[in-house]
């Protein structure tokens, strides 16, 4: 079974995503065995940002480093294991609100596609980028 990264690649949806994850150095970790849970931001998602947010992101790799991590959670967490709980925490340390009560929503997201299964963890595509705060 391909892993975290090579699911997001081969997908085609998921560039900016994956361009960032190179950019911030984070391509072997996601590559380790985990397992995470990732909530990863497809093409659109990133479309949806102000104008520049994604070119000043580049110039700052730690802010960027941090954007990223924020979007991954340890552990294999499906839908229904994430509707149980109601928050999780971030690899980056911060809290993210999980809503299961209509439809799937991670903070300010919705999850257009749940339990994308990786042999390292699983993918939940959401349609916006989450942001700290």
């Amino acid at each position: 079974m391909p892993d975290i990264v090579d699911i997001a690649v081969s997908a085609g949806s998921f560039t900016t995503l994956v361009t960032a994850v190179q950019l911030a150095n984070l391509v072997d970790t996601l590559k380790s065995p985990g397992p995470f849970t990732v909530f990863a931001p497809n093409d659109d998602a990133f479309a949806k940002l102000p104008p520049g947010t994604i070119h000043t992101l580049v110039q700052n790799i730690p802010q960027l480093s941090r954007i990223l991590t924020f979007h991954v959670v340890p552990g294999k967490l499906m839908q229904a294991d994430l509707a149980k709980l109601g928050s999780v925490t971030s690899v980056e340390g911060s809290p993210i609100r999980i809503d299961c009560s209509e439809g799937f929503e991670v903070k300010n997201a919705t999850v257009v596609a749940a339990d994308i299964e990786a042999d390292n963890g699983v993918i939940h595509v959401i349609d916006t980028v989450i942001l700290m705060g």
